[in-house]
């Protein structure tokens, strides 16, 4: 067995909320992870795509963050932003 160089390994806990909606034109599964590892960021997890990313609200305001992270188009970004921002865990 070779050794490894670990950069952390750490063990917290965590919160994880799943949440599924109906935006105007597709269904959203969502799993938030709830985590005290990225400055106050959560990570999204796009149960259907299989794509997440580490996002804050900062995050929410960048153009084409979304769009270009869970591969969406303009609507459907904008239906995920508007629903990200209204809820308290992001």
């Amino acid at each position: 067995m070779s050794d490894f160089f670990y950069l952390y390994d750490d063990t917290e806990e965590t919160k994880i909320r799943y949440i599924s909606f109906m935006g105007t034109k597709q269904r959203f599964d969502l799993a938030i992870i709830k985590t005290d590892r990225y400055y106050g960021k959560n990570i999204i997890l796009d149960v259907q795509s299989h794509r997440f990313s580490i996002i804050g609200h900062d995050d929410l305001d960048e153009p084409g963050y979304l769009e270009h992270i869970f591969q969406l188009d303009e609507e459907d970004a904008e239906d995920l932003r508007t629903f990200l921002r209204g809820i308290t865990s992001v």
